[in-house]
């Protein structure tokens, strides 16, 4: 795997779960890391325990306010001098129900995290990248914007917006020496997926879980690891020809 010395990386959503495994990955192959996310306190946590491996950063933010995506990106330019791989990768689901109960409010929320956040990432990251000719993006969909899933519309339709900015932006860009590629999970053992059970369960999480589970062929979710070394790769030197790419990490049910 490459060796990220000198290289500096951010991800957003980087106060747990999936951001912050990776996170501890690319720290591990010498990369200085910049971690960002919503919530204060679980970030600077997420800091201090992921310091003791290398060089990070913690910077609050809320990926869906534009100018606090341009103070992400420059305070990290600032602390590291430019940025060579953005792991975009804030989230949220929504609620779970019935699409006719669906309420407008829940459908602002998803896509202003999910789609509003990408897009204003990629805008201001891209601008860094594309004047010094090199730079990898990863953008965190899920296996349900490939594919379709009753239950979380919002949440579905959001993740389908996100492969087609990968694959404009990763067009427009392409020239420059550029990246950009989505990754795409099914279940993966963190707290969103625990939400999940919750709204899926009717009261019965362990029911819940059993079944999502039964439902993978590999018959497990995956661990936020998983996922970081798909994130890793593709930000490295060995995916160098790899762009305009949906990466299924799913367990097998892309194969259906």
């Amino acid at each position: 795997m490459t060796d990220f010395t000198g290289r500096s990386v951010v991800i957003t959503g980087g106060a747990g779960g999936i951001g912050a495994a990776t996170a501890e990955e690319f720290l591990k192959l010498g990369a200085r890391v910049a971690l960002v996310d919503l919530f204060p306190e679980p970030l600077e946590a997420a800091r201090e325990r992921l310091s003791a491996l290398g060089e990070v950063i913690a910077i609050a933010a809320d990926v869906t306010d534009e100018a606090d995506v341009e103070r992400y990106v420059a305070e990290t330019v600032e602390a590291f001098g430019t940025i060579d791989v953005f792991f975009n990768n804030a989230g949220i689901e929504g609620a779970v129900g019935p699409l006719t109960e669906a309420s407008v409010d829940n459908y602002e929320k998803v896509f202003a995290v999910n789609v509003r956040g990408v897009f204003l990432g990629m805008k201001h990251v891209l601008k860094v990248m594309t004047e010094r000719g090199s730079g990898s993006i990863i953008n965190t969909s899920s296996e349900a914007g490939l594919d379709g899933a009753p239950g979380v519309s919002a949440y579905v339709a959001s993740k389908h917006a996100v492969v087609g900015f990968t694959k404009s932006a990763a067009l427009e860009v392409a020239p420059t020496g550029v990246r950009v590629n989505s990754i795409h999970p099914s279940g993966v053992n963190t707290q969103m997926v625990r939400r999940l059970e919750e709204g899926f369960g009717g009261g019965d999480t362990e029911a819940a879980k059993a079944g999502f589970q039964a439902a993978i062929p590999m018959g497990r979710y995956a661990e936020p690891l998983d996922i970081a070394r798909v994130v890793v790769f593709l930000g490295s030197d060995e995916a160098s020809f790899v762009t305009g790419a949906q990466w299924r990490v799913d367990g097998g049910n892309g194969a259906r």
